[in-house]
């Protein structure tokens, strides 16, 4: 029996859109199409995964490569496309006129990009009202989707990045050394907020060596990812003199990320916008039973159970985030307790394989209706 086809109109560089490619393909003939400077890099794409690379790199090319892409569409003859990114594939897919569409939004394309000016706000209400469904990575976004555009009268899917709680686990590795290790995995830009962190891991530095500078000397801050902010961040690291304690590690593959995590005493995730919609550096983290600290961002918010399954804490507030990690180094039988009913959420409603089934029926459904 032949497979039903797949038009996945993504950014190839994203794990986010590997991971949701490589899962679909063993359900679908999946056909991924990304603009040509979103070419995948340091992860894999499956084999049976279909690649096309538009000429057009964007974001021009979500406007020049729409010839490119209704050409496709009618080579492929896909049962269902699916554009990821509501701002950008989502205009490509609109101007190429293909359907049936789902749209999923992701988080800045949302909170962010109709924020910024009429023209558009109107460019991504034509997107969302041309798409046949609507899919979310979170409650929170799709409320936020529904506020800004209240004529909006399709059921939005939900269909978080979960996590592969196999491969996202406790490994119980032995530490040879005595650090309190401090981790954040994210990309090196402004909304993410790694100024705070480092600045709240400052603050705790101050306090301990006021009370055990043995103490002191054994935090650690590993920060893992790449982006604008790298030589901002190394300035702020060597003005405060925070080069023993504060690590820019680079950018690192997904699948090296669990072994990283298992190496965190603590994750602190310090985004500053609410475009963070879901977090899955903190569910991946919450995962491996790591305790977790994040800011109030609507995403966080979502996943975390303030107090049981991690601490939520106020955006730009490194004080916050000092007083937090203090918990977690004095209070290692609670730092236990988040840790465990961490991961219980995650298997409860973040369960990767859980979420690919639900969106494989997501598909089924509107290719039914369609």
């Amino acid at each position: 029996m032949n497979k039903k086809k797949v038009l996945f109109l993504s950014a190839a560089n994203s794990i986010h859109t590997i991971r949701w490619v490589n899962a679909l393909s063993k359900k679908f003939e999946v056909h991924l199409v990304y603009c040509k400077n979103h070419k995948p890099n340091l992860d894999v794409v499956n084999s049976k995964v279909i690649m096309h690379e538009l000429s057009v790199p964007a974001p021009l090319g979500y406007y020049l490569n729409a010839f490119q892409l209704r050409k496709l569409f009618h080579i492929i003859k896909p049962n269902i496309v699916n554009a990821h990114y509501a701002s950008g594939y989502g205009t490509l897919a609109r101007i190429a006129k293909i359907k049936p569409l789902l749209l999923s939004i992701w988080g800045s394309d949302v909170y962010d990009f109709p924020n910024e000016s009429t023209l558009k706000k109107k460019i991504l209400e034509k997107n969302i009202f041309y798409a046949d469904e609507i899919a979310s990575t979170s409650i929170a976004m799709a409320k936020e989707l529904k506020r800004q555009f209240p004529n909006l009268k399709k059921e939005i899917f939900i269909t978080p990045f979960g996590v592969d709680t196999n491969k996202f686990k406790n490994m119980h590795i032995e530490r040879e050394d005595e650090d309190f290790n401090i981790g954040n995995i994210k990309a090196l830009e402004e909304k993410y907020g790694i100024e705070y962190l480092i600045l709240g891991v400052e603050e705790l530095l101050n306090n301990l060596k006021n009370k055990d500078s043995s103490l002191a000397s054994k935090i650690k801050l590993y920060i893992y990812g790449d982006g604008s902010q790298r030589e901002y961040l190394e300035n702020l690291i060597t003005s405060h003199n925070l080069n023993n304690n504060v690590f820019l590690m680079g950018k690192i593959p997904n699948n090296e990320v669990p072994n990283k995590l298992n190496e965190f005493d603590v994750f602190c995730a310090s985004s500053v916008l609410n475009s963070e919609s879901f977090g899955v550096a903190v569910v991946e983290a919450m995962a491996c039973e790591v305790p977790v600290i994040a800011t109030d961002t609507d995403g966080f918010c979502e996943v975390i159970e303030n107090g049981k399954t991690g601490i939520l804490i106020q955006k730009k507030n490194s004080a916050e985030i000092c007083n937090a990690l203090f918990e977690i180094l004095n209070n290692k039988k609670k730092a236990l307790e988040y840790g465990k009913d961490g991961r219980k959420r995650v298997i409860q409603k973040y369960d990767w394989n859980k979420n690919v089934t639900y969106m494989a029926h997501v598909y089924n459904q509107i290719m039914e209706n369609n």
